[in-house]
């Protein structure tokens, strides 16, 4: 009986069973909503429990809003502002992670509160966030306290209901393709290196048949007809070092380096100036990309210009919606950048304009 059992259990050698294997996939969504409470004075001693609400938002394709306790949601919490992200829907339990920040007023938000919170929301449980959100002394001459107004920013993320998927197996494990590294150490090693260029005095090696299928600009400058006379070393006017060695790793692995995915502004757009001088369409997308995803007070200005500059018209539509949004025109007007915008582009304040006007126009049939 003994030597039957281990028969079934272990196949006989030479012999494979099948093998099926399947794996659960939970999708997630999130979101940014900007709660803007204007006034604050005015609501400050409005009573405990009483609050002001968002407009509702949608995430995930449920609804939410974020309400906000000048004094506090209970009695427990004197001395304190409250804030809670509440669901709004009334059919289905949900589960969500999510963080309530006060923003300062150029666009950086406070360490008040920087921990994500975990609900599960249903019509049951509705609400969830901060009973002592912010000490209230602490909101008087805060940065984040600016022309009476506050905003709370709400970042979100939902997750959609789990789904199971089959996982396709093999006998043998293929390792992940890894051409992009090999072309990083042929660009970091040097070897073949066959063109040099002069960069604010540091220089770069690298291969004129790489350079000239990833660029049209470099194929015209190494084998066209404009190309540069003395081709063994080429001088960059007008860029950083830093700049360059970074395009250069985006055309030798079409990945942007590890420093640069946090999508600092300066830097992408700094980056988005050498892509576009060199036609390097995909790294030109990735830092429009990357800089309407960090848009704020105090870059959305000199982004646009840029923008217009570079004919990135994707980014050019995020930046005029951003200053466009509630009360975000008047403090992107006190900045530098805008100064310059208005200077280098001009026209563009119809733009804004237009739009501000088309925004105010909705909210006006959405009162009615």
């Amino acid at each position: 009986m003994g030597d039957h059992q281990r028969d079934l259990a272990f196949p006989p050698p030479g012999h494979c069973l099948p093998r099926t294997s399947s794996m659960s996939v939970t999708d997630s969504v999130t979101a940014v909503h900007d709660f803007r409470v204007t006034g604050y004075s005015l609501l400050d001693g409005m009573g405990v429990g009483r609050y002001v609400s968002s407009r509702v938002f949608t995430v995930g394709g449920l609804e939410w809003a974020v309400r906000f306790y000048p004094d506090g949601s209970t009695a427990h919490c004197v001395g304190n502002a409250s804030a809670f992200l509440y669901y709004c829907g009334r059919d289905k339990d949900v589960r969500a992670r999510f963080t309530l920040n006060l923003m300062e007023k150029d666009g950086r938000l406070s360490q008040v509160t920087n921990a994500y919170m975990k609900h599960s929301f249903s019509p049951a449980s509705d609400n969830w966030g901060f009973i002592k959100f912010i000490e209230k002394s602490k909101i008087q001459g805060s940065p984040f306290l600016h022309n009476d107004c506050l905003t709370i920013r709400c970042l979100l993320t939902v997750a959609k209901e789990s789904r199971t998927q089959d996982v396709e197996t093999s006998l043998i494990t293929v390792p992940k393709s890894n051409l992009h590294k090999d072309f990083e150490n042929m660009l970091n090693d040097g070897e073949g290196a066959d063109v040099t260029f002069d960069v604010g005095g540091k220089l770069f090696r690298a291969h004129r048949c790489v350079l000239a299928f990833r660029s049209p600009v470099f194929r015209a400058e190494l084998f066209g007809p404009m190309k540069e006379k003395a081709t063994q070393c080429i001088n960059i006017d007008d860029m950083e070092p830093l700049i360059f060695e970074a395009l250069l790793h985006f055309i030798y692995t079409d990945t942007l380096p590890d420093h640069y995915k946090d999508g600092k502004a300066a830097a992408m757009q700094h980056l988005l100036v050498a892509a576009d001088r060199y036609g390097v369409d995909r790294l030109r997308l990735i830092c429009e990309n990357k800089l309407s995803e960090t848009i704020d007070v105090q870059t959305v200005a000199t982004t646009l210009a840029l923008a217009e500059q570079h004919h990135c018209s994707q980014l050019r539509q995020a930046c005029i919606q951003f200053m466009a949004s509630p009360n975000m025109l008047a403090p992107v007007i006190e900045t530098e950048g805008f100064k310059h915008l208005v200077a280098s582009c001009p026209f563009i304040m119809k733009d804004i304009l237009d739009r501000v006007s088309s925004i105010w126009n909705d909210r006006q049939i959405d009162k009615r």
